[in-house]
């Protein structure tokens, strides 16, 4: 369900890759990306229409939830069921965005033994682009939380093996689409990637600890 991903690409890389406008987030470079930390987030600013690029905490907080302590925050979405949930509906409606991951991360059952990592990438090196939804919710007192979840949907043939679930890839020709800027039949891009897509190799099992975060988490375990 994509739980984990990497993105330690600098700010300035991912605004010039989304042609995003605006003033960039400050933010470390991270190979574990945690639920409830923050993350850089490509959506379309609601009120000037351009591109931003964001910090936003992962696991979406409805505008309509009263107590926030008590709150889901759900980090993904189901995309059979996104268009219709009351969860999810209005953002996806209306509030898309993208989220930029070099890799992400899943875990394979195993009978003996814990869950073993995979890492899961882009066959030509680019940058993912992972279907998002985002949210605002403001406090009594005023303040203001931005969220986002991603949204999954079944495996293909290269992710079966691993999990049954894996993100929604966005391609470059359809990220206006997705953002909102044209218009489409958005559903149709709910769908798993193409078999030539991905690429993944099994890793150590440090990445199952949020507070290791180092570019060792992405090394291919070694051969046996």
């Amino acid at each position: 369900m994509c739980g984990r991903y990497a993105n330690s690409l600098p700010p300035e890389a991912i605004a010039r890759l989304f042609r995003t406008a605006g003033a960039l987030p400050n933010v470390a470079p991270s190979w574990n990306v945690a639920p409830r930390q923050p993350a850089m987030v490509v959506r379309r600013h609601p009120e000037i229409g351009a591109r931003h690029l964001d910090l936003l905490t992962w696991g979406l907080v409805p505008h309509w939830t009263k107590d926030l302590r008590a709150a889901r925050r759900p980090i993904s979405a189901r995309a059979e069921t996104v268009a219709t949930s009351p969860m999810f509906r209005d953002a996806f409606a209306r509030r898309r965005a993208l989220i930029p991951a070099q890799a992400f991360y899943e875990w394979q059952r195993t009978e003996n033994a814990p869950k073993q990592p995979y890492t899961i990438a882009r066959r030509d090196g680019e940058t993912l682009a992972l279907a998002g939804l985002w949210e605002g919710w403001r406090s009594p007192e005023g303040e203001v939380l931005r969220s986002f979840a991603i949204i999954v949907t079944a495996a293909n043939a290269t992710m079966a093996p691993i999990h049954d679930r894996m993100p929604v890839i966005v391609e470059p020709p359809d990220w206006p689409l997705w953002l909102g800027e044209t218009e489409g039949d958005v559903a149709s891009l709910l769908r798993p990637a193409p078999e030539d897509t991905l690429r993944v190799w099994p890793v150590s099992t440090r990445v199952n600890r949020p507070a290791n975060n180092d570019a060792e988490l992405l090394a291919p375990l070694p051969a046996v």
